[in-house]
């Protein structure tokens, strides 16, 4: 089975172009224009970096999370509450499977359609992961 970037479609470089996708060998990369040479970057790489940026911010919110989850799929029972909460909370388990199956086109679609997006440099360290319905931290001045 061919491995797919879990966030293909949803990852820029830093002049806003969108990231393409080739495989080198059996590997997936996104690749980037480095002033017209053709970067190749590892896409585990940046797609592992994007996890690790969503679960920590997820991380110490799962009961708040799983109650707001719940409420918007009208399944406000406690069951349905804590069984969100156990899937948040086993999130790495569900990494490792997206980074072989990669996420369903429709999920990824949806989550363009609502602003989500995550911006790289020529390698492949993530700069920012713009993220809908977030407000940004404002500094005191």
């Amino acid at each position: 089975m061919v491995r797919r970037p879990v966030f293909a479609g949803l990852v820029f470089d830093e002049n806003d172009r969108l990231a393409e996708v080739a495989y080198v060998g059996h590997e997936p990369c996104y690749v980037v224009d480095d002033a017209g040479f053709r970067r190749h970057i590892p896409s585990e790489q940046v797609d592992r970096a994007i996890f690790s940026h969503l679960h920590q911010a997820i991380r110490g919110n799962e009961e708040l999370l799983s109650a707001q989850a719940a409420r918007m799929l009208g399944q406000e029972d406690l069951f349905s509450v804590a069984a969100i909460a156990a899937q948040l909370k086993n999130m790495d388990q569900h990494f490792e499977q997206l980074l072989q199956i990669g996420l369903p086109e429709e999920v990824r679609a949806y989550l363009g359609m609502m602003g989500f997006r995550v911006v790289i440099n020529v390698h492949g360290e993530v700069l920012r992961i713009e993220q809908p319905g977030m407000i940004a931290d404002v500094d005191d001045e």
